[in-house]
């Protein structure tokens, strides 16, 4: 049985913790579920840093390396368009790909339409730990899940966060 499953049947259970000393607030259908999201998330987030980490990447890094490598070949997009698909500041975005640069992960260059435009794309040096940290992370997270789930529950569970992100907020 994992950590996790173990800590539901003790007192320290963030759920059992709360039913019993916030009660006015407990619901019995929604709590537990948000408590399960947030520990799966961490459960997932700790699993992939530590393949990137292995790899001298951190998480938002990574996030940068992946988004170049998911646009077409060149594998190149401008800062803007890195933004939007990552939704970090600009400035944090300048230092990951100022670090990025320096370590010759990706090269910025100028457009010749726009010389405003420094397009950011992937070196041939960054594809083998990009290659190599997906790899590893479908390994390590897609084994976890599938020791964990079935196919079908894996796409039932798909399917349904699908439809919580889906759905507009009520405010």
């Amino acid at each position: 049985m994992s950590k996790r499953s173990d800590m539901a049947d003790t007192p320290s259970n963030p759920v059992n913790m709360h039913r019993e000393n916030w009660p006015e607030s407990y619901d019995a259908q929604m709590f537990p579920l948000v408590i399960s999201l947030l520990q799966a998330h961490e459960a997932h987030h700790s699993r992939a840093v530590t393949v990137m980490a292995a790899s001298g990447l951190s998480l938002v890094e990574f996030d940068v390396l992946a988004s170049l490598r998911r646009s077409p070949p060149p594998h190149a997009l401008t800062p803007s368009d890195l933004q939007r698909a990552m939704l970090i500041t600009s400035g944090g975005l300048t230092k990951v790909l100022q670090q990025l640069e320096m370590r010759g992960l990706v090269s910025r260059s100028t457009d010749d339409a726009d010389r405003r435009v420094k397009p950011v794309a992937l070196t041939d040096q960054a594809m083998p730990v990009l290659e190599k940290v997906m790899s590893e992370s479908h390994t390590i997270v897609g084994g976890w899940i599938r020791q964990s789930l079935t196919g079908a529950e894996i796409k039932q569970l798909t399917l349904l966060l699908k439809k919580l992100v889906n759905t507009p907020s009520l405010s």
